[in-house]
């Protein structure tokens, strides 16, 4: 937003300083919002992790809680816990392979969606390529659609059992809120200061009769199973119930229960007959209780409901003393509204009066600017016609300025040409002539060449004898030796034959003998000798 506030600033150079300073306080508050939203995102995404957190070492501790009280060997309803735990291994299985099957199919969605991206890399425009890119494309919509609804399905499904659970749940909660009842009245009656009045008595005013004599019975006799152990009394009642209760049972139990004799075994079967009767006459107790609920419960639903009629009618007779109140208000604020138009209409007609007349004078000055602008518009042709006139004059004039001057520009080439034309020709007549002279001076080159020729060529006969004779120096200077002899030629080293006193040793060469010979100089042409 500042660069691109900073880019309008200097491309509109003209405008004011107030626009460019707005434009500036505008981009720096949208940066300044951006910014704060971002924070802000961060700051509920640390708090979602928090939360999280939390959450999760709740529900470990809870987890632990719980495996130490169900899951305890030394828990008196073991057997019972079993089967949850088994629930639970069974449904934690269930929820570790579903997760792996999602993982499995958001992998393949992801493998999908990586070939699509890399295929996009390296566009290639044919039709094969698009068709492609559509089957791939396709490929992927649907298996995100599949799982969408397949987890749209699983989400119901749990929403549903979630539903049942809660419900479950509500109905113990019931129940367990009725046995706290039950037991905080009884610990209430223990703790009173006169704590002589028996229990018995104290159950009488609360429960029903049945139940008093089926708990007091249970305290007599030892509990639920008569004072044996678990052990003894599972077996008995395996035998018992093989039997369906006949005597013919008593051998049986006796070798189950290796530990009891006869007489016990009798006593512990009068004992559960006796139990099993008082037990029903609980059961019935209890749903004839369950009954004088219900029909409390209808009692009290009749009387709810005839105290809601009343209500009803009462808050009709209310509601209706409402509506009359509000129509007595609506009719208020209609004739408000109606005073209001009439004066918003006086209030509208002098506004279009005024209106008119600032229309009727911006019609008169519209007018003045019209004729104004059709005077300054005739003048502006005028002056445009005078102007055009001049061009065209100064264009004529221009024309015949440059008419005049290319002629004497052709004129003072053609002189030009001409002279040019005769120094080219003055010069190819001297190279002509020049050419001429050196073919001349070439000719008499070439015969004083063959005149030296002539006098310089020797014609010798073969005498192979003159090899070994003495040369014509050698003889001369055999000779006596003259007094004006010149002095003998120093060579270079190299011609001496040896170094130092080695070739003082080995005598002088021949050649030392000679006479010095001319030094060689360049021949002069023959252009220039005589001069």
């Amino acid at each position: 937003m500042a660069a691109l506030a900073t880019a309008v600033a200097a491309a509109a150079g003209g405008q004011r300083q107030q626009q460019n300073d707005s434009c500036f306080s505008t981009a720096g508050s949208g940066q300044q919002c951006q910014n704060w939203k971002m924070k802000a995102e961060q700051a509920k995404k640390a708090e979602f992790v928090r939360t999280a957190e939390k959450l999760r070492t709740q529900l470990a501790n809870i987890e632990k809680d719980k495996n130490g009280h169900l899951y305890n060997r030394r828990s008196d309803s073991r057997v019972e816990y079993s089967i949850l735990e088994e629930l639970e291994h069974k449904m934690t299985v269930n929820r570790k392979t579903e997760k792996t099957k999602i993982l499995q199919q958001l992998s393949k969605i992801r493998n999908n969606v990586k070939k699509l991206q890399q295929q996009l890399k390296d566009v290639k425009h044919t039709s094969e390529f698009v068709d492609k890119l559509k089957e791939m494309m396709e490929e992927i919509e649907n298996a995100i659609n599949a799982f969408k609804e397949e987890q749209r399905q699983t989400y119901e499904q749990l929403l549903k059992d979630e539903k049942t659970a809660v419900n479950e749940l509500s109905v113990f909660e019931k129940k367990v809120e009725l046995w706290v009842l039950s037991s905080s009245t009884t610990e209430k009656v223990l703790k009173l200061p006169s704590a002589r009045i028996s229990v018995g008595k104290t159950l009488e005013n609360h429960l029903p009769e049945e139940v008093v004599e089926f708990e007091r019975f249970l305290q007599r006799t030892g509990g639920r199973q008569g004072g044996w152990d678990d052990y003894d009394h599972q077996n008995f009642l395996k035998v018992w119930t093989k039997h369906k209760g006949k005597l013919s049972y008593m051998d049986e139990a006796l070798e189950y229960l290796c530990g009891r004799t006869k007489e016990e075994v009798e006593q512990h079967d009068k004992w559960y007959r006796e139990y099993l009767i008082l037990q029903e006459r609980k059961k019935e107790s209890i749903k004839k209780w369950k009954e004088k609920q219900q029909q409390e419960k209808e009692g009290n639903l009749k009387k709810k409901e005839k105290s809601e009629r009343m209500l009803k009618k009462e808050w009709l007779q209310h509601e209706e003393a409402q509506k009359q109140k509000a129509e007595e208000e609506r009719k208020r604020q209609q004739a408000a509204i109606e005073a209001w138009k009439k004066q918003k209409a006086i209030a509208f007609a002098m506004e279009q009066a005024s209106q008119l007349k600032l229309e009727e004078e911006k019609e008169k000055k519209q007018l003045k600017e019209r004729q104004r602008q059709c005077h300054m518009k005739l003048l502006l042709e005028r002056y445009t016609l005078q102007k055009k006139e001049k061009e065209e004059l100064e264009k004529l004039e221009k024309e015949k300025r440059e008419e005049a001057e290319k002629e004497e520009r052709k004129r003072t080439a053609a002189a030009e040409i001409t002279k040019f034309q005769e120094r080219d020709l003055h010069k190819l007549q001297m190279k002509i002539q020049q050419k001429q002279v050196k073919e001349a001076e070439k000719q008499d080159k070439e015969q004083r060449l063959a005149k030296l020729r002539e006098k310089v060529h020797v014609r010798a006969a073969r005498d192979p004898s003159r090899l070994l004779q003495p040369t014509r120096g050698w003889e001369e200077r055999s000779k006596a030796p003259s007094p004006a002899a010149p002095p003998p030629l120093h060579l270079p080293r190299r011609y001496g034959g040896g170094r130092g006193a080695a070739g003082s040793r080995r005598g002088a060469s021949p050649l030392s003998a000679l006479p010095a010979a001319p030094r060689p100089r360049r021949a002069v042409p023959a252009w220039r000798r005589g001069l």
